[in-house]
């Protein structure tokens, strides 16, 4: 049996000391790959080289994440957008796997609102000239989100809604646009989380895709922990009990998911 982890940050400082080690567990964990999302300029370049070392394994992505927006965003993006060369999506070969982390978020600030939502819509843009899905970050914010998107549904080759943590109210308005899934990572795992009921509820098991987010949000047992795509395991489990079927069973469907969205078999 092997799976995906759809979302982790393996470029991270977190991971300076023992990165290989890391990639390694996760092989032996039963990864069949790991895809790779981006926050910023430096992130993005950063990726393409490390996933070049990791062919087939490691899949990168290119973007700029809200948080990250700033007044220079406009140039930003600019300097992103020349790492993504014109061509096929990633069963064709291109060598970027989509357009992510992108998204809105108005957690902390709303200080560049605007821009960020700028941002988040020419990125979109992108998904829709590409043909590369988006890889989506949304936080206290899916009401603009949602807005956003709906100008584009018709042309957008899909994506993911990352790390859902929502309602049925909130699952289906974000299930509405065809093309797209649901990442779900170690919140499912925690003792106060309702998404064991959420799920299986509201989200057919052919909208959804496990991640970590690695190396935030560890699951249950190793919560408070710095994550890593190994324990995405740990997230398979769990779902895979919400739902009434087997891990096999579960990683099959998550594993169809992925290469109907992105291209990518395992």
């Amino acid at each position: 049996m092997r799976f995906i982890d759809t979302h982790a940050h393996l470029d991270g400082e977190e991971y300076a000391e023992d990165r290989s080690e890391v990639i390694a567990r996760a092989r032996e964990a039963g990864l069949g790959a790991i895809f790779v999302p981006a926050i910023d300029l430096t992130s993005s370049e950063r990726i393409l080289t490390l996933c070049s070392d990791y062919p087939g394994f490691l899949y990168p992505m290119v973007g700029l994440h809200p948080e990250e927006v700033r007044a220079d965003y406009r140039e930003m993006l600019a300097r992103i957008r020349a790492l993504i060369p014109d061509g096929q999506e990633w069963g064709g070969g291109h060598p970027v796997l989509a357009i992510g982390e992108v998204g809105l978020d108005f957690y902390w600030s709303r200080e560049f609102e605007t821009e960020q939502m700028e941002a988040f819509e020419l990125q979109v843009q992108w998904s829709v000239a590409t043909r590369l899905p988006l890889m989506i970050h949304c936080r206290k914010a899916q009401n603009e989100m949602v807005r956003i998107l709906r100008r584009y549904a018709d042309k957008l080759p899909g994506g993911v809604f990352h790390c859902f943590t929502g309602n049925e109210i909130e699952a289906a308005e974000l299930l509405q646009f065809e093309r797209f899934v649901l990442g779900v990572g170690g919140v499912l795992t925690f003792k106060k989380s309702h998404l064991p009921e959420v799920l299986p509820a509201a989200v057919p098991l052919d909208r959804i895709v496990l991640e970590t987010d690695a190396p935030y949000m560890a699951p249950v047992p190793c919560r408070g922990q710095r994550n890593e795509p190994a324990y995405v395991r740990l997230v398979l489990s769990r779902m895979a009990q919400a739902y009434g079927i087997s891990n096999e069973e579960l990683a099959r469907q998550t594993n169809e998911n992925v290469a109907r969205v992105f291209g990518v078999k395992i």
